[in-house]
């Protein structure tokens, strides 16, 4: 279901050291596994994976599916991790452009989000947006005092309540479980309820009702996401060595001056997936002067604005390639007799055999430029290889951290900006 091919760093890497990085490689998956690392009191990512609570699912899809028969939008309000998630997998299941619905049935939810940025037109233009419309929303947030969310569902509530007569029914809140700004006021106002683990991290919160309760509104099989993740987990814990030889070469050449790597895609709706990604690892490894920057590139588009960096720019950047190996739709290239734009060479092939042309090329070219190349292959893109690849990625920044001598877990650096922040504002 995913392939991964690494081998496109081996002529990048110094081969004397490889023995003993194998080892330290093999040691951090190990220390994953055993829960022997820093910040082992936040694996809880992998104790809901291990002991599923199939009740909890069925009663998230039950929910998901009272949302899509009742409202037009689902609103949700969080940040980091508690949106990135849920958005990159409803954009990378979704269609790219509305679907008229077929005659009797509702069209799907459409899944809004708020409380990631500041923007006072932003935020205006989402609420006019919304008006006439039946509206739920999420609220996430463990503590209920981050400010960009806070703020949000602030102005968001006080909208919702002159609005809808059962308003405190169209809220829910997914919040710690037993203290905080949040839980006070949802049992306040009787809101509905989830529990964000108290050892899940945001950006390893995908699978618990953070990421799940958006997807299953937006009408997608969140069994099927869990599951795909509980398969990697065991994929991994008997075999690690896809997660260790990605997190190991990363690191090998982290050591070796690299500092940036590049996740490209040329499906439009992975940038999504990359935009997570781009949390996750950011987050964990950017600590203490150390960690690869990750950045997000949407081929061919980016290409013709980044491409000619990436092709002969500095040569401190790595590539990874995250693509898919099938289409569901396909669309051919129509011949033309006058052939002005020399396109006839391409014509009655389908697009999809263009884009992989496109791939192959950019990769080899990249590859021959200096710049070392990795790829990561989706069959198809659902709601299973999905789940798998999430804890692809997080198994693997879990090993990285380790590797750089850091705590993936924690981001004592995201406070920074928050003190320099409140004392602008007058907080006291």
């Amino acid at each position: 279901m995913i392939q991964f091919d690494f081998t496109g760093t081996d002529p990048f890497l110094n081969k004397s050291q490889w023995e003993g990085l194998s080892r330290r490689a093999q040691a951090a998956h190990e220390a994953v596994l055993n829960g022997t690392g820093a910040g082992n009191e936040w694996l809880g990512w992998r104790r809901i994976l291990q002991d599923p609570n199939d009740a909890l699912l069925e009663n998230i899809a039950a929910v998901g599916q009272e949302i899509a028969s009742r409202a037009d939008v689902l609103l949700c309000i969080g940040i980091g991790g508690s949106y990135l998630g849920s958005e990159a997998v409803i954009q990378a299941l979704s269609p790219y452009f509305k679907q008229q619905p077929k005659d009797g049935e509702r069209p799907p939810v459409e899944v809004l989000f708020a409380g990631h940025n500041i923007s006072a037109t932003y935020l205006s233009q989402l609420l006019d947006s919304l008006e006439g419309k039946s509206v739920y929303v999420n609220v996430i947030s463990k503590s209920g005092t981050t400010l960009e969310p806070a703020v949000a569902f602030r102005i968001i509530r006080a909208w919702m309540e002159h609005r809808f007569e059962d308003c405190d029914q169209r809220i829910i809140a997914t919040t710690d479980g037993s203290k905080g700004a949040l839980r006070k006021l949802a049992t306040e106002k009787g809101y509905r309820t989830y529990i964000i683990p108290d050892d899940v991290g945001g950006r390893f919160s995908v699978m618990t009702p953070v990421g799940l309760l958006p997807i299953a509104a937006a009408g997608f099989d969140i069994r099927s996401f869990f599951y795909g993740s509980v398969a990697m987990l065991k994929d991994l814990d008997k075999d690690g060595d896809a997660a260790i030889q990605y997190a190991l070469r990363r690191y090998a050449l982290h050591e070796a001056g690299y500092t940036t790597e590049i996740m490209s895609v040329f499906e439009p709706k992975l940038a999504g997936i990359g935009s997570w990604w781009q949390q996750l690892f950011g987050e964990s490894e950017g600590k203490e002067g150390k960690g690869l920057f990750p950045a997000v590139c949407t081929f061919s588009t980016d290409l013709h604005s980044l491409g000619q960096y990436i092709q002969a720019g500095r040569r401190n950047l790595i590539e990874t390639f995250l693509v898919i190996e099938k289409d569901r739709l396909s669309l051919d290239v129509p011949n033309d007799a006058s052939n002005l734009d020399g396109l006839n060479y391409v014509s009655d092939a389908p697009l999809k055999r263009i884009n992989d042309a496109a791939y192959k090329g950019t990769a080899s070219a990249h590859q021959q430029g200096g710049v070392p190349t990795q790829h990561i292959t989706l069959a198809s893109i659902n709601e299973e290889a999905l789940g798998r690849l999430v804890y692809f990625f997080e198994h693997a920044v879990s090993i990285g951290g380790y590797l750089l001598g850091v705590n993936p877990f924690d981001q004592p650096g995201v406070e920074d900006y928050k003190q320099e922040m409140f004392a602008l504002l007058g907080k006291p």
